[in-house]
């Protein structure tokens, strides 16, 4: 072959591979094309077939086709398993029609056209490469003749190289394109299937849109056959008064009160409701796939703002109202968190929580006792760095923190906390951790007496039936001296009860006949000063009773429980009495923690010896031995008492001014003190018939009266001349009570109460004889000659007057002017009620002191006990005092106006008056 054939035939071979412009044109905007980019649309199926020779083969399976494209076809969350079933059944399904497809006619033609390009490319191949050899062989055999036409035949051969690189890159070319025919069936079934996928997704947005919009309407409709069926029944049975709305209503009204969670659960059904329909609405409506449009719903519902991207008038229709029906559901749940915190806050507010307290106090009920009680309680829990007390009352929890708030006293340390509730209600009670307290004191109401008792047992039966049992003891404050039995066969062991009546009834009376007691009781009750304490210890055991007196330092032994004899409390034991192992001491202390037993005493660095034997005459003493400090030693015997130990009783008149409701009881009292020929008068405004009846009620049988004799008077305590009738100036005590027509109001009867001892005082002053006046004057001095508080303070020096005081505001009046010796019922009450709530034994002690029996308080002068001047320690005073079998707890001196009470410095002499008088604990006489 010539060079100009080899050049030739490269440009034939070449025309004849290169197919014509428009097979070009048509394969590459072919979908078969591997370089097919997928934002192309692909050829329709209806230009290459008729419409009625292809059907889109039915899928079962359901597929979403997003609006972006279909671009990584083989997600992870399309099964490719079942893409290939679904591909061999259509393949199966579309077999038949391959023979009149002409599309698969087309493709086999393009087929043949491939194998055509191959079969030229593989001759053309060979064509080259011989035309190569042959050239290289001519130019070898030409060299030797032809040297000259060397640069020529040089040029010829890298023309012929370039061609060659040219037939190359055309055969790459076709490569390709052969590449993308075999591939092209791949596409075809590829886009057939996205057009099935397509159409079945878009049947099912559709479906998706209608159940949305059926489901929003269908409570519609729901309504709306209630309201006719309500209206179809009212019409046909006229019998019928409540419509089936009203019923729907009941029940949907109890659902949400009884469950507490009814309306947050309400709530949540109603978000996920508006989530499910909004995303199926939006499937329906937009190319995104089912999980996709759940999302988005949950985002519209959640910030209203995110429908503002939404285009297209479908799915901004639908954005609007799922944004819509969100910010109901969050008006809704912000109403109900607020609804939530302010009940919450509320229940705060009003005492309605729970306190998760232990060994703390707790206080049922509200009085105007509760004021003293809070204040002997803080001054006990001072000792132990403060405490917790709990008051539960029928009244709001702000009033009563405002309340106690405006008390003038310092807590110190405790803490107080307040709780709206009743104690009849056990979940009232376990709400105040009922079972926990160590302590609990029933309050007794203001108001008619009966009433308060009967509320007091209801209480106590409350209190034993809680399940859980009780940690602590029960204190409860009666007000009628006969509905105690009752109150402690319901409440058994655990009930320690204080009748206020009766203890301010017996009080008056002892303070009435002692002047000055009042005070010595104010000491002893309250925390203030020094109280009883019962403890053990166990190495006084195996000592006398008359030694243990003087082996305590800081406190004052007043008597012993025995053990032996199941804990009861003797007051005031037998010198020789032995403490036995289990024994405890009752003593008079100021704290539980400041006292302790110690050696026998010492004078002088030297044993404080005594003489066991009582000694009415001296006596002499032998001293067997030598010892060093014998100089310093000092035997200290009793000695002998100055006087008679019998107090002769005088006949004595006393007044009453004003009725109580236990005027029987101090009746019998005052029959058992006061010695016989004495005169009771009884100055009220209850006719003396009715007086009789109601003394004959309350069981008291006057004609078995043995010491004194009733004297009645009736009249009106604050008109001055009803008791300008009386004779004021000759009674020797005068006792004011508050008038049971008048108790229930303490600022009532205080004021009654003190309008009548103004006048009384004043009435004694003017009947005084002017030179009497004018001495007691001179002595007190503290007043002004004319002044009409310095005549009344006169009076006072000639009888005792004592008045039922309620309220503490009227204390501090009486106490400046000085012109009673008061009794304070309420202070004095809530005294006995916070030492039994602190230790239930002291209970049975004050229950002896007031009783007709047993020991009791009394004032001794000291001229029963010593000589004028003589100088004797108040060890060696205690001591002469058990010849008299008394314990001495105190003394006041004459220029003094207050007792002093578990004095310190015991072995210290010092020299007394017989103008001094000493408190003691003795027998009743």
């Amino acid at each position: 072959m010539s060079p100009d054939s080899a050049e030739s035939s490269p440009s034939s071979s070449r025309d004849w591979f290169f197919p014509s412009p428009s097979f070009i044109h048509s394969t590459s905007n072919s979908p078969q094309s591997p370089n097919y980019p997928r934002k192309f649309s692909t050829i329709p199926r209806h230009s290459r077939s008729s419409p009625t020779d292809w059907k889109p083969p039915k899928t079962s399976t359901f597929r979403s086709v997003s609006s972006s494209g279909s671009a990584a076809y083989g997600d992870q969350k399309y099964g490719r398993g079942r893409r290939r079933i679904e591909l061999i059944r259509r393949s199966e399904k579309t077999a038949k029609q391959e023979k009149d497809d002409p599309v698969l006619e087309q493709i086999r033609d393009v087929s043949k056209a491939v194998s055509g390009v191959k079969t030229a490319i593989g001759e053309m191949g060979i064509r080259v490469f011989g035309q190569r050899i042959k050239i290289r062989w001519q130019m070898a055999s030409y060299i030797a003749i032809l040297f000259t036409a060397f640069g020529s035949l040089v040029h010829k051969n890298f023309s012929l190289h370039n061609r060659v690189i040219d037939l190359q890159d055309q055969i790459s070319t076709m490569n390709i394109t052969l590449q993308a025919c075999n591939t092209s069936d791949t596409f075809d079934t590829i886009s057939i299937l996205q057009e099935s996928d397509h159409l079945s997704s878009k049947g099912l947005k559709i479906l998706a849109l209608t159940v949305s919009i059926a489901l929003l309407s269908m409570p519609l409709f729901v309504f709306k056959y209630i309201d006719h069926i309500s209206k179809f029944r009212s019409s046909y049975n006229c019998s019928e008064k409540v419509s089936l709305n009203k019923q729907l209503e009941y029940r949907v009204d109890v659902l949400l009160s009884v469950h507490p969670y009814a309306k947050a659960l309400a709530l949540l059904v109603a978000t996920l409701m508006l989530i499910c329909l909004g995303g199926l609405a939006l499937f329906g409506v937009t190319d995104d796939s089912l999980a996709d449009c759940l999302w988005l719903s949950w985002t519209y519902v959640a910030d209203s703002g995110n429908h503002a991207n939404s285009e297209g008038m479908g799915p901004r229709l639908v954005s609007v109202s799922i944004s819509f029906g969100g910010m109901l559901i969050f008006a809704m749940m912000l109403g109900l968190v607020s609804d939530a915190i302010s009940e919450k806050l509320d229940s705060l507010r009003k005492g309605r929580s729970e306190v998760v307290e232990q060994n703390h106090t707790l206080i049922l009920g509200w009085s105007d006792k509760l004021g003293s009680l809070l204040n002997q309680l803080v001054i006990a829990n001072e000792s132990l760095g403060g405490g917790i007390v709990v008051v539960m009352a029928e009244r709001d929890k702000e009033e009563m923190e405002l309340d106690i708030a405006k008390m003038e006293f310092d807590f110190r340390g405790t803490s107080v906390i307040c709780r709206s509730g009743s104690p009849l209600i056990l979940a009232d009670l376990k709400k105040v951790s009922v079972s926990k307290a160590r302590a609990i004191v029933v309050l007794a109401d203001d108001g008619n007496a009966d009433q308060s008792d009967a509320r007091a047992l209801r209480t106590v039966l409350s209190l034993t039936g809680v399940k859980e049992g009780l940690r602590g003891h029960i204190v409860v404050e009666l007000s009628d001296l006969d509905n105690e039995v009752l109150v402690k066969l319901v409440g058994g062991e655990l009930v320690e009860t204080v009748v206020a009546h009766d203890v301010i009834g017996r009080l008056m009376i002892q303070c009435a006949r002692q002047p000055g007691l009042a005070q010595i009781w104010e000491d002893i009750l309250g925390f203030e000063n020094c109280e009883f304490y019962i403890k053990r210890w166990p190495q006084l055991d195996g000592m006398q009773f008359e030694d243990v007196l003087i082996s305590f330092p800081d406190a004052i032994p007043c008597g012993v429980k025995v053990a032996s004899r199941g804990g009861k409390i003797i007051l005031n034991p037998e010198d020789s009495y032995v403490l036995q192992e289990g024994d405890e001491v009752l003593v008079i202390a100021e704290d539980d923690d400041t006292y302790a037993p110690g050696a026998l005493p010492m004078v002088n660095g030297a044993s404080f010896m005594h003489i066991a034997r009582p000694a009415r005459k001296p006596q002499k003493i032998l001293l067997c031995g030598w010892r060093r400090d014998i100089d310093d030693m000092i035997v200290v015997w009793r000695g002998s008492l100055p006087g008679d130990f019998i107090v002769p009783k005088l006949m004595e008149k006393i007044l009453l001014c004003g009725w109580r409701r236990d005027m029987e009881d101090m009746i019998m009292v005052l029959d058992a003190f006061l010695a016989p020929g004495s005169e009771l008068w009884m100055f009220n405004e209850v006719v003396e018939s009715e007086r009789e009846r109601k003394l004959i009620d309350g069981g008291l049988d006057v004609s078995r009266l043995v010491n004194i004799t009733l004297v009645h008077r009736e009249g009106n305590a604050v008109i001055r001349r009803h008791l300008e009738s009386l004779p004021l100036e000759s009674f020797d005590s005068i006792l004011i009570l508050a008038d049971e027509s008048v108790e229930d109001s303490a600022i009532q009867a205080d004021s009654r109460s003190l309008a009548t001892l103004l006048l009384i005082r004043d009435i004694q002053a003017k009947r005084l004889p002017y030179r009497e006046a004018m001495v007691t004057r001179g002595q007190r001095g503290s007043f002004s000659r004319g002044s009409w508080i310095g005549e009344m303070q006169q009076a006072s020096d000639r009888s005792v007057i004592i008045s039922e005081i309620l309220d503490p505001r009227t204390k501090n009046l009486l106490s400046m002017s000085k012109i009673s010796d008061y009794v304070l019922s309420n202070e004095l009450v809530s005294m006995a009620l916070a030492m039994v709530a602190e230790d239930r034994q002291i209970n049975d002690v004050l229950e002896e002191l007031f009783a007709e029996e047993g020991n009791e308080l009394h004032i001794r002068l000291a001229e029963l006990y010593l000589h004028e001047g003589e100088e004797l320690s108040f060890y060696e005073i205690i001591l002469r005092a058990r010849l008299k079998r008394e314990i001495v707890i105190g003394y006041r001196l004459a220029n003094a106006e207050r007792a002093v009470i578990n004095p310190p410095n015991k072995n210290e002499r010092r020299r007394w008056s017989v103008k001094d008088v000493f408190v003691v604990i003795s027998e009743k006489e």
